[in-house]
């Protein structure tokens, strides 16, 4: 499978390079963007923070480098992804390092908008990347790329053991230095993608950059990834809590499964871009709404019925289907706006890291006002169970108008 998926992207120099360092820079982008997951909770000790306040400070990254993506989006179809890519970890790394000099709480609060700039860069690889490759490859070309969400998983285990030697302002400081070194290193070693459409995006007009969003089509992909995207991340947040919670298990084989649910959805997204690739978009969106509404609706049922051996097997197939559908969604994008793959990719990852924000929360109302476990499974239920509603219609509608039909001779622009 893996030399067959390789074998997908069009290796030419300049794109092996182009896609290579973008990987290696968004991984050290994604372990800045969570590194609140692990000084979060030694900060919160040694401030006194409420749990409003801690909740507020971990949060605050992923909810400014998910506002961010709309934006940097545009910025890379207008100036090229070579500059703002620099630029974005740059400014990432210098806020990461005053992080590590901030000794009140608003202090930090505010060095963590800074470094919420790093989870926007993945906006900013998606338009560069996908200039390198033709429409057949963009798929597997963007689902390597994503590879990157690998970041998280570095800090989740590499992290604690510098925090607990050298304390969490080390943290801060080392992890700014290789962002900083990787923005050093893209910059030299990067070049510009082989066309002029960031030339022709630079002379239209700033707004005109957003026209696409009027398209209800786009907050169709934006939503889809709502769920595959934040949903994903929700549950690798809220998962630790959840086994202790409804089946008892201690910390740390809880945030072992926490880590061991996490890491391979990663890597699993490259083969989603593949898939997407050989077998339609559509088909691998269909099988993921699908098997996720399943596997939520199983999920949703009392502990008591679904043993833990059963509940992790089905949350990991879960993550798994949300994985080849991060790379689905994202294949769609080039190919239905591909002069402005900045500024769709960028709402489109806006929303998903905005749903990594907000259901977490949503989850935690809603076991407070229920009291099941449980619940946050049967919000993901109806959250799937609407989208598989509202792609199948609009396949209907399309079929019906003949858009299958009229681009029969190009299959990747019937994919939605």
């Amino acid at each position: 499978m893996t030399d067959t998926l390789l074998k997908k992207v069009d290796w030419t120099s300049d794109a092996t390079r182009a896609l290579g360092l973008s990987t290696i820079a968004f991984t050290a982008c994604f372990a800045v963007w969570t590194i609140f997951s692990i000084i979060g909770v030694r900060i919160g000790d040694d401030l006194g923070l409420t749990e409003t306040e801690f909740g507020l400070l971990v949060g605050t990254p992923i909810l400014t480098g998910s506002l961010s993506r709309i934006v940097l989006g545009v910025l890379t179809d207008r100036y090229g992804g070579r500059i703002v890519f620099t630029a974005t970890m740059v400014a990432a790394a210098l806020a990461t390092f005053l992080l590590a000099h901030a000794e009140s709480y608003i202090a930090i609060l505010g060095a963590a908008v800074g470094v919420g700039l790093a989870g926007g860069s993945f906006a900013v690889g998606v338009a560069y990347v996908s200039r390198f490759y033709p429409a057949k490859a963009q798929g597997t070309a963007l689902g390597i790329f994503g590879v990157g969400n690998v970041g998280a998983a570095v800090t989740s285990f590499v992290a604690p053991f510098v925090l607990v030697a050298l304390g969490w302002q080390a943290v801060a400081q080392i992890w700014a230095g290789v962002l900083l070194v990787t923005a050093i290193g893209f910059w030299f070693l990067s070049e510009n993608p082989p066309s002029a459409s960031e030339e022709g995006a630079a002379s239209r007009s700033f707004w005109a950059e957003f026209e696409p969003l009027q398209y209800v089509q786009v907050w169709r992909f934006a939503a889809y990834y709502f769920f595959v995207f934040g949903g994903f991340v929700a549950l690798a947040l809220w998962l630790p809590r959840y086994l202790i919670g409804s089946y008892g298990f201690d910390i740390e084989t809880a945030g072992m499964i926490g880590a061991a649910y996490s890491l391979p959805g990663a890597i699993f997204r490259a083969y989603g871009g593949y898939l997407s690739d050989t077998l339609g978009a559509r088909k691998v969106m269909y099988w993921t709404l699908a098997v996720s509404l399943a596997a939520c609706a199983i999920l949703s049922m009392p502990a008591s019925q679904v043993g833990p051996f059963l509940f992790i097997g089905i949350v990991f197939v879960l993550g798994f289907f949300m994985s080849l559908g991060k790379a689905a969604v994202y294949k769609h994008v080039p190919v239905y706006y591909p002069g402005h793959v900045g500024a769709v990719g960028g709402l489109v990852g806006m929303i998903g890291g905005l749903g990594g924000f907000f259901l977490p929360l949503a989850f935690g109302a809603l076991l407070d006002s229920t009291g099941l476990w449980t619940s946050c499974f049967m919000l993901l239920f109806l959250l799937v169970g609407g989208l598989l509603l509202w792609m199948h219609s609009a396949v209907r509608r399309m079929t019906r108008e003949g858009a299958e039909t009229a681009h029969a001779s190009e299959p990747e622009l019937a994919l939605q």
